[in-house]
């Protein structure tokens, strides 16, 4: 079995809590609207940009960033980012995944082709969608696959690009998490770039750790749509961590452990473990 499928424990009953309401709808249906405006619009002016190169040229990286924000925005999510800005050049952007919004989150921070599972490119629509924007994709099944996987990644770093990675390798619920995977370090290394660690969470405004963004387990991406829609005072927490150089570690699972302690905090797979049975333990006493 690959050491790239999912491990997450999360599911949508046990660890997501619940925000849809008959008196929510109003307050929703302006907000799924907004965003399918706004996919559509990002869409049309990237592919304008690929058949009008010497037209349209390039969407400028900080476009990328406003309209990024946007997107979050119109879900009805509040944006709060600390830290310091990314650096220029060949960076692997690596953070925790949790959500859906976690992607237009990261591209928010620095735009970059992203690495997702192949399964992804054979979603209708979705899939062709992604293929086209330059998505990288991975093989979880396949570990032969795994090293040609990484020599592309550190290719594209090598020619002065971002890639954004989840090495999590899943998505989990907020209030449990999982651990780093070494692999995608690898390019990194190999193309003697740094990483660049981003911390995600979202939160009720004023309260704590909200799973409600989660999209988790057999979760389909509708209801996950929906729940963002219809929750109340959603902020998303984007902190940018300091950069690693590649020259601070010698191999990538030491490489992967820095970044994993500055995103998730140094901790054992039994307080990992223990994180998850609070999550499950929260959201059954929150839904009896």
């Amino acid at each position: 079995m690959s050491g790239w499928l999912p491990g997450a424990p999360c599911t949508p009953r046990a660890c997501v809590e619940t925000t849809g309401s008959p008196a929510a709808v109003p307050r929703a249906v302006p907000r799924l609207v907004a965003v399918v405006l706004l996919v559509l619009t990002g869409i049309l002016l990237s592919a304008l940009g690929r058949a009008f190169p010497r037209l349209w040229g390039s969407v400028p990286a900080g476009a990328v960033r406003r309209w990024s924000r946007a997107v979050v925005r119109a879900a009805g999510v509040r944006v709060r980012t600390t830290g310091a800005a990314a650096p220029d050049g060949g960076l692997l952007l690596v953070a925790n995944h949790i959500s859906w919004l976690d992607i237009p989150l990261l591209a928010a921070v620095r735009p970059a082709r992203m690495l997702a599972k192949t399964e992804i490119r054979r979603w209708p629509v979705a899939g062709a969608i992604a293929d086209r924007a330059g998505v990288l994709f991975i093989d979880r099944d396949r570990l032969r696959a795994l090293p040609g996987t990484v020599d592309r990644i550190a290719g594209t770093l090598r020619a002065g690009r971002a890639v954004a990675v989840f090495p999590e390798g899943s998505t989990w619920c907020g209030r449990a998490q999982g651990h780093f995977r070494r692999a995608v370090f690898q390019a990194a290394l190999d193309a003697r770039v740094p990483v660049q660690p981003v911390r995600i969470r979202y939160r009720a405004d004023g309260g704590g750790a909200s799973t409600a963004p989660a999209f988790v387990g057999d979760d389909s991406l509708l209801a996950s749509l929906w729940r963002v829609a219809t929750a109340r005072a959603l902020v998303a927490e984007v902190e940018v961590l300091p950069s690693i150089g590649p020259e601070a570690h010698p191999d990538r699972k030491g490489l992967a452990a820095a970044a994993e302690a500055q995103v998730l905090g140094p901790r054992t797979t039994a307080t990992s473990h223990a994180g998850h049975r609070a999550a499950r333990s929260g959201a059954l006493h929150r839904t009896a």
